[in-house]
């Protein structure tokens, strides 16, 4: 931190980390059930919700695509980091599988790197600001050396069907 740069980003604390993974954790309820209702609580109103195939909504769009599409089956995050810029903004990185219904009654597995930006509430609640999933592609390079270092921080937060929701 330097005067012209006051505001730290941090790791989160503890406590600030189950906060994020608890309304993380609704937020998969919410898409899994279709609940528009809960969702739009957890919800910023300026969101940028990106998909993984690159379509953009903003709140109003999402809802309406969670309460037509219906197509959240089982979520899981993975490796999840969350750092904080001061104490009102925070960050979440991490893996995320979902199992989706597919238009033609099937089902399908998407999975990636999705980053989130929350922002905390006055009542001290947190609210998701953005979302952005880049889902696995081809990797067309060889790994560097310090890629092929196992990546096993962060916690896991697991929302399929009999889970239990526990996190690892």
């Amino acid at each position: 931190m330097t005067e012209s740069d006051p505001t730290p980003v941090t790791s989160a604390d503890g406590q600030t980390r189950q906060e994020i993974f608890a309304v993380e954790k609704r937020r998969h309820e919410t898409l899994m059930a279709a609940d528009t209702d809960g969702l739009s609580e957890l919800l910023d109103e300026s969101l940028v919700h990106i998909h993984a195939p690159g379509l953009t909504h903003s709140k109003a769009q999402l809802l309406e695509h969670v309460q037509k599409r219906q197509a959240y089956i089982e979520m899981r995050r993975e490796q999840l980091r969350v750092r904080l810029i001061g104490e009102h903004v925070a960050i979440m990185t991490g893996r995320l599988i979902n199992r989706l219904r597919s238009p033609d009654g099937g089902e399908r597995i998407v999975a990636g790197v999705a980053t989130q930006v929350l922002r905390r509430r006055a009542d001290g609640g947190w609210l998701f600001v953005s979302f952005q999933m880049t889902p696995d592609g081809e990797h067309v390079w060889p790994a560097l050396d310090s890629e092929l270092v196992a990546d096993d921080e962060g916690d896991t937060i697991d929302t399929r069907a009999n889970s239990g929701g526990e996190q690892e």
